[in-house]
């Protein structure tokens, strides 16, 4: 029996469980072996970026950078991944028949690096000050589900996932303040005794109470072997540990977002600002992975039976604009 003919919907006892502690699992996607071999091929097919939705990231400078956000709209593997039952019936199981995918992006930690900085989201307007997603009014108080599947073993000592429980309900930080972005010096500072930095941010800036601090005596790591993924709300208060150093190889984590089909994605929006650097959405799509889009508020794309969600052509306009 196929994996599309299994049913992966949470159990009512397991979507209580995810709503007192905002996170689910681990749970298997892909043995170790399979996602080592998959892995190795999609890591050599990403460096062909001619059909990428954004081929390069222009900062205020007018320099250009690769940008590796969303490559499941152009790599095969990355497409079927995001729609994997395994995942999507979970997700579904948690907000709704009409799930879209929203975004994708890959999380790197090399041998040695700094852990990532606790921090919470729920518009995602952290970096720019301008929403990517926002719910209908008294729908939700915003966020996004998290599926981070674990590329290569991401345990404590590589740089795995921690949470603390039950934070998804209170937002400590005020996205709609400014970060200031500098690579040079938001980078390994001391927290609370363990280096952390936030990808050139410092993301305490956000605090809405500047001497708030997370109570660590709460939180849980999560290790995750290769082929794992685990669930959770972007609004749970979650970091990262440091790698541990160079006796152990790089930690490749890759996520991808959901949202309900009502919540709209860059309300107003024609590009991306984030990391010193712009992205237009010129090429973007949401992708419908459950049940059917009655909203009609997003641009969304359909996946075509080469595996990719579709093909970039230069020229021309945007398929489906």
């Amino acid at each position: 029996m196929s994996a599309r003919q299994h049913d992966f919907r949470l159990t009512a006892d397991e979507v209580a469980e995810f709503d007192r502690k905002g996170y689910a699992g681990p749970f298997t996607l892909y043995e170790p072996q399979e996602i080592a071999r998959e892995w190795a091929r999609t890591r050599q097919d990403l460096t062909d970026h001619s059909n990428a939705v954004y081929r390069n990231a222009t900062d205020g400078s007018g320099t250009t950078s690769p940008c590796n956000y969303d490559r499941h709209l152009d790599n095969a593997f990355l497409a079927d991944h995001i729609t994997q039952p395994r995942i999507v019936d979970r997700v579904a199981s948690l907000l709704g028949p009409d799930v879209l995918c929203w975004r994708s992006d890959f999380f790197p930690k090399y041998p040695g690096s700094e852990g990532t900085d606790w921090h919470q989201s729920a518009t995602f307007a952290n970096a720019s000050g301008r929403p990517q997603i926002q719910w209908p009014a008294g729908a939700d108080p915003g966020g996004s589900l998290t599926v981070w599947c674990a590329f290569t073993d991401a345990t404590a000592d590589m740089g795995g996932l921690q949470f603390i429980p039950g934070t998804h309900r209170t937002m400590h930080y005020d996205e709609t303040k400014p970060m200031r972005y500098d690579p040079d010096h938001n980078v390994s500072l001391l927290k609370n005794g363990v280096p952390r930095g936030f990808f050139g941010y410092d993301y305490r800036e956000l605090q809405i109470d500047p001497d708030w601090r997370p109570d660590e005596s709460r939180a849980v790591s999560v290790d995750l072997r290769a082929g794992q993924f685990v669930i959770f709300w972007s609004r749970l208060m979650h970091a990262s540990h440091p790698h541990s150093g160079l006796d152990k190889p790089m930690r490749m984590g890759f996520s991808a977002r959901y949202v309900p089909a009502c919540v709209r994605v860059y309300p107003g929006a024609s590009e991306v600002e984030e990391y010193g650097a712009r992205v237009s959405l010129d090429w973007y799509r949401a992708v419908l992975v459950s049940g059917e889009d009655r909203f009609g508020h997003n641009r969304v794309a359909a996946r075509t039976t080469a595996g990719h969600v579709f093909r970039r052509r230069d020229g021309g306009v945007p398929p489906g604009a």
